[in-house]
């Protein structure tokens, strides 16, 4: 299980054998509280400060985790 992967698993508090039990939805509603807590984190301390940085990075792993795990990759195609 990769770094992302365990991330994810913390913030949850499930172990690595109930994984299966993550639901989409979960992930969705953690990545709308995250957001939510940027832009309120952003608006009092400014989006560059320390505390804004760190949870823009968490919702970037929350993020990636989703892509990764829902969202599917289309191949290009040459014109």
């Amino acid at each position: 299980m990769g770094q992302d992967s365990s991330f994810l698993l913390k913030i949850l508090g499930i172990t690595p054998e109930r994984t299966s039990a993550v639901l989409k939805q979960d992930l969705i509603t953690m990545i709308e509280t995250k957001r939510a807590e940027l832009i309120q984190v952003a608006i009092t301390n400014g989006l560059t400060s320390s505390v804004a940085i760190r949870y823009s990075q968490e919702l970037d792993k929350l993020l990636n985790e989703y892509n990764k795990i829902y969202i599917k990759k289309v191949p290009s195609t040459a014109l």
